[in-house]
């Protein structure tokens, strides 16, 4: 197997255990050190971030992957994620970064506008 096919293996299988709610088998591809940025969360702590995830994912009906780009140590995916809030569908980037095949940094890039007034209830 290439490089860039652990790389998908790794983060495929981050994104697919994400959106299922899975935090045990999404927690099996992060490393050590992790940090997570967004528009609302900048954080170095993967137990954090994992525990956000079951709440996140109970306002997400669906997600569609619309590109996805893989290297040595690196991949991006593209992808709609569709929310019962009133945003609707968000448009989202997200670059991952791997050291020794887990995944040591994730930047998630979205219009944050339109979750403004539902800010306080996600990060907290």
């Amino acid at each position: 197997m290439t490089l860039p096919d652990q790389t998908r293996q790794t983060v495929r299988g981050y994104h697919e255990a994400r959106f299922r709610g899975d935090v045990t088998t999404a927690a099996e591809h992060l490393g050590d050190p992790f940090r997570f940025q967004s528009p609302f969360i900048d954080s170095t702590d993967r137990t954090g971030h994992l525990a956000t995830l079951p709440g996140f994912v109970s306002i997400v009906t669906g997600t569609d992957l619309i590109s996805e780009l893989y290297g040595e140590a690196e991949a991006t995916l593209i992808y709609d994620v569709h929310t019962a809030t009133p945003v609707g569908t968000q448009r989202t980037a997200e670059h991952f970064r791997l050291t020794d095949g887990k995944i040591t940094s994730i930047l998630l890039v979205f219009d944050a506008a339109p979750w403004q007034p539902m800010k306080a209830r996600i990060t907290s």
